[in-house]
């Protein structure tokens, strides 16, 4: 054992907790800056955040094109800049269910192209959504309509009702 006073010197760590806290609260800032719209965190430079934010952004419209392939289609050479549009500054709330609330928000405005608006349809007939929680298969027959597009969901299955055309 050595005398007190002759090892080498120590610094005094931190409380476990109190570095544990301000390193949430820091990775924190820093994931809203990148997905939430939060203002970029202390110590970071904004171009490059925003060059990583935007990658992310390019990132989850393909993951919502993977989910909704009519949706993005539909909207063609327009679809990813339509998805950063309505996705900067909102959380994720992952692809099935960002495209769902894109796809409600474009009805709502009737900018919601035909071929989008029946997988919708079909979506609101299979499924239950409310917008906050995550979507659940319904039992019951339902009815799902958007734009010019109808499906009906009986004892499980969906089928799309067209218009006949001239």
């Amino acid at each position: 054992m050595t005398p007190a006073g002759t090892g080498p010197a120590r610094r005094p760590e931190p409380p476990a907790a109190t570095t544990a806290g301000s390193l949430a609260a820091r990775q924190a800032e820093l994931v809203a800056a990148l997905v939430a719209g939060g203002p970029p965190p202390p110590g970071f430079a904004p171009g490059p955040l925003a060059a990583a934010r935007a990658a992310l952004l390019r990132k989850r419209a393909g993951e919502v094109a993977r989910h909704w392939p009519l949706l993005a289609a539909g909207l063609g050479p327009d679809w990813p800049a339509a998805f950063i549009e309505w996705a900067d500054g909102r959380p994720t709330g992952g692809g099935l269910r960002d495209g769902w609330d894109l796809a409600r928000a474009l009805h709502a405005r009737a900018a919601l192209p035909a071929l989008a608006a029946e997988e919708l349809a079909v979506r609101e007939a299979q499924f239950r959504y409310d917008g906050h929680r995550a979507p659940r298969h319904r039992r019951s027959p339902a009815l799902g309509r958007a734009g010019g597009a109808i499906a009906v969901q009986f004892a499980g299955r969906v089928r799309l009702l067209r218009p006949t055309r001239p």
